[in-house]
């Protein structure tokens, strides 16, 4: 099972500058056009599935927006032999 990760995107930080969206190796984030923040910008957002958590998108963001995730299955219980 793949690494399952996701973001929070904090509304008073974002300033929809995209460089977390060209950095993403997953192509997971886009602006959020629909979406305007109390001070006028449009949001990132996780538009589809296949984030990793790798966390890239927080390490460019300037306005440490973003909070990442990630989910790591449970290791299988090994029977001894």
């Amino acid at each position: 099972m793949p690494v399952r990760g996701w973001i929070e995107v904090s509304d008073t930080f974002c300033k929809g500058c995209e460089l977390c969206v060209e950095a993403c190796p997953q192509d997971v984030l886009q602006i959020n056009l629909d979406h305007l923040t109390s001070k006028g910008y449009h949001p990132v957002y996780l538009f589809k599935d296949g984030c990793t958590g790798c966390g890239i998108c927080a390490v460019v963001c300037p306005e440490a927006a973003l909070t990442v995730f990630r989910e790591i299955p449970a290791r299988r219980a090994q029977v001894p032999a």
